[in-house]
């Protein structure tokens, strides 16, 4: 007896997985390294935790930390580079973090600030391209203005696309994109995936294929929430000013041992 087809939704598919357009600079993949070149991810993101304990375990200050994170992101965006993969992303400051005390959150401006300053020549000579995920609005005029003149100074980046997400959350974020839908009038029979997709503040980069954690932690915290679906998650002990190439590297080959299916 011939089974009967069943019966699908029209829009089951899911857009996870399926080779989303990658809108960031091209990278010549270097043989061999970490990780075959075929098994490694297009866009790693990581949640860079543990600043603080990192200090704190040294009777340094809370700031000092951050400071320390600070050097941690620019060995490893040298190393990305290095390793050619298009997209990083980066979760500096959540919107949670509002919550800290005033010293600490405006430290953590005046340090944005500061990388800013010394890190753009050296981001544009590496060939980086910097967008900025999150509500820039609500941050102090100056310092958005010295976000801004960043961006436009690393616009010509063609080897890495490097996103910081600063003032974000994840849940936000779908608000935000809710807006912009309801507000462009798409009709409500209309919005799939794509649409969705589209509005988002990542709107034509590929989605994550690898998360990784620093500080032991293991959940995502409101990070790429929409775009993670479907990531591989991979949780390091280490505090963040600690982690490396080669804790990267270690990382790739754990999420190259692993086979992706996507509910298939």
């Amino acid at each position: 007896m011939v089974q009967p087809r069943v019966a699908r939704p029209t829009d089951c598919r899911s857009i996870a997985g399926a080779g989303a357009e990658v809108s960031a600079p091209d990278a010549e993949r270097p043989a061999g390294g970490a990780a075959d070149v075929d098994a490694r991810p297009v866009h790693v993101a990581v949640i860079m935790d543990g600043n603080r304990r990192w200090a704190r375990e040294r009777g340094l200050a809370d700031i000092d930390g951050h400071v320390a994170g600070v050097d941690a992101v620019r060995r490893l965006v040298r190393h990305v580079v290095d390793a050619g993969i298009p997209v990083l992303s980066l979760y500096a400051f959540s919107r949670e973090n509002w919550a800290r005390s005033d010293d600490e959150v405006a430290g953590l401006f005046r340090l944005l600030a500061a990388a800013i300053r010394s890190e753009t020549p050296e981001l544009v000579a590496q060939g980086v391209r910097v967008r900025v995920l999150g509500r820039l609005a609500e941050l102090p005029q100056d310092l958005r203005a010295q976000v801004e003149e960043a961006l436009e100074a690393t616009a010509a980046g063609d080897r890495l696309q490097l996103n910081i997400a600063f003032n974000y959350g994840g849940r936000t974020e779908l608000v935000d994109a809710v807006r912009r839908i309801v507000v462009s009038g798409v009709p409500a029979a209309e919005i799939d995936e794509g649409t969705i997709a589209a509005a988002l503040y990542t709107a034509g980069l590929p989605d994550p294929d690898l998360v990784i954690r620093t500080g032991g932690e293991q959940r995502l915290s409101n990070f790429l929430i929409w775009q993670s679906a479907y990531a591989e998650f991979c949780s390091c002990p280490m505090s963040w000013p600690d982690f490396g190439p080669e804790a990267f590297d270690a990382a790739l080959e754990e999420y190259a041992s692993r086979t992706r299916r996507f509910g298939r």
